[in-house]
C-alpha cells in the first residue's frame, strides 16, 4: 500500500510492480489498485486508486511465511466465498487446512479464485462507487477493532477481518438473512483453523457501544451520515445497505464487547 501510494504521488504517477510476499497481499491488497495509509482517524483514510503495471505472485514466498500470517491471508480468501462464490465457499470448508499447510495445488487454486473474484468486481467498479464495496465485508467492524487496538502487532489485519466477518454474520443471523446453522458452520470452521472469532479481552476493555459506533461512523463507506454495512442476502451473495435495524446492530456489538 505504501509503495503504491508513493508511486501514485511521485511525478503525478510512476510505474510500479507488485511482488506480494504474503498470502494476504497475494489475494487482496496487490489486486485492485487501492493504495492507502492509516491515520489517527481510521484505516486507509489517506490514499488513492492507482493500478500496478504488473502483479507477480509466487507461492514459494509462502514457504517461509509464519502460520499466523497464513491464517490472516486465509480470512480474506474465505471472504470471497462468502460474498460471491458459494461453490468456492464449500470448497474452502473442505480444503482450508490444506491451504494453511502450504499444499501447492490448494494454494494455487485458492489464490487464483480469489484474484479472479476480486478482478471481476473491480473491473465493474474501480473507484468503489457501487459494487466494489462488497469487498469490505467484515471490514467495517474489523477496522474498529484495529483502530481501538492502535494497529498493534498483537492483532493483525486478517485476524481483525476474521472477527469483523463473524460480527457481520451474526447481524445477518439476527436479521434472518442467513440461518444460525450456517453461522455455526463458519464458527466451527474458523475454530478448526485457529482463526479468532471474538474480540480479544485487552481490546474489549477499551470498547463501549458509544465508542464502537463512533469509530464505525468514521468509516469511508459512510453515506449521507448513515453507516453503510456489507451484509449477506445468503452465502455467496453480498450487498451494501444503510437500511438495517439499528437496535440489532447495537445488540450484536454489545454481545461482542461484554
Amino acid at each position: 500500500d505504501i509503495s503504491g501510494f508513493t508511486a501514485s504521488l511521485v511525478l503525478r504517477g510512476v510505474n510500479y510492480i507488485q511482488v506480494p510476499t504474503t498470502l494476504l497481499s497475494q489475494v487482496d491488497s496487490s489486486v485492485g489498485g487501492k493504495t492507502g495509509v492509516n491515520s489517527i482517524y481510521g484505516k486507509n483514510l489517506i490514499g488513492s486508486f492507482y493500478q500496478p503495471s504488473v502483479v507477480l505472485i509466487d507461492i514459494n514466498f509462502l514457504k517461509t511465511l509464519p502460520k499466523r500470517e497464513m491464517k490472516a491471508g486465509y480470512a480474506e480468501i474465505f471472504k470471497y466465498g462468502l460474498i460471491q462464490d458459494i461453490k468456492f465457499y464449500n470448497w474452502l470448508l473442505k480444503n482450508g487446512q490444506n491451504i494453511l499447510n502450504n499444499d501447492n495445488k490448494s494454494l494455487t487454486h485458492s489464490i487464483y479464485q480469489s484474484c479472479k473474484c476480486k478482478s471481476v468486481i473491480v473491473s465493474k467498479d474501480e473507484k468503489e462507487n457501487n459494487i466494489r464495496a462488497i469487498l469490505n465485508f467484515g471490514h467495517t467492524f474489523g477496522h474498529v477493532i484495529e483502530q481501538v487496538n492502535q494497529y498493534k502487532k498483537n492483532l493483525n489485519h486478517g485476524e481483525s477481518v476474521a472477527i469483523g466477518m463473524i460480527l457481520a454474520l451474526k447481524l445477518c443471523v439476527e436479521m434472518k438473512l442467513i440461518l444460525e446453522q450456517e453461522f455455526n458452520t463458519i464458527i466451527l470452521h474458523f475454530k478448526s483453523l485457529e482463526l479468532p472469532v471474538s474480540i480479544p479481552e485487552n481490546v474489549k476493555k477499551k470498547l463501549t457501544i458509544k465508542k464502537f459506533l463512533n469509530v464505525m461512523s468514521k468509516d469511508k463507506k459512510m453515506f449521507n451520515n448513515k453507516i453503510n454495512l456489507i451484509l449477506l442476502k445468503k452465502i455467496g451473495k453480498a450487498y451494501q445497505t444503510s437500511k438495517f435495524n439499528f437496535d440489532l446492530l447495537e445488540k450484536v456489538i454489545n454481545s461482542a464487547i461484554k
